[in-house]
């Protein structure tokens, strides 16, 4: 190998894993925004009152 291809290898390399670094860094922050929306969901979700009596008509 010579030097232009040693510093292109380099350069591919570098690129890769800038790509992956800012792929995992979306994936993190929509698993964020995906855990906060269900614990929304869920503290919407507590109601004692709700699921306690079942009104039941023949």
């Amino acid at each position: 190998m010579d030097i232009s291809e040693i510093s292109i290898s380099l350069s591919q390399t570098s690129l890769m894993n800038a790509v992956s670094t800012a792929v995992l860094s979306m994936s993190l922050d929509t698993a964020e925004a995906a855990g906060e929306n269900m614990i929304k969901m869920m503290e919407l979700s507590v109601n004692p009152n709700v699921g306690s009596n079942i009104d039941v008509s023949v």
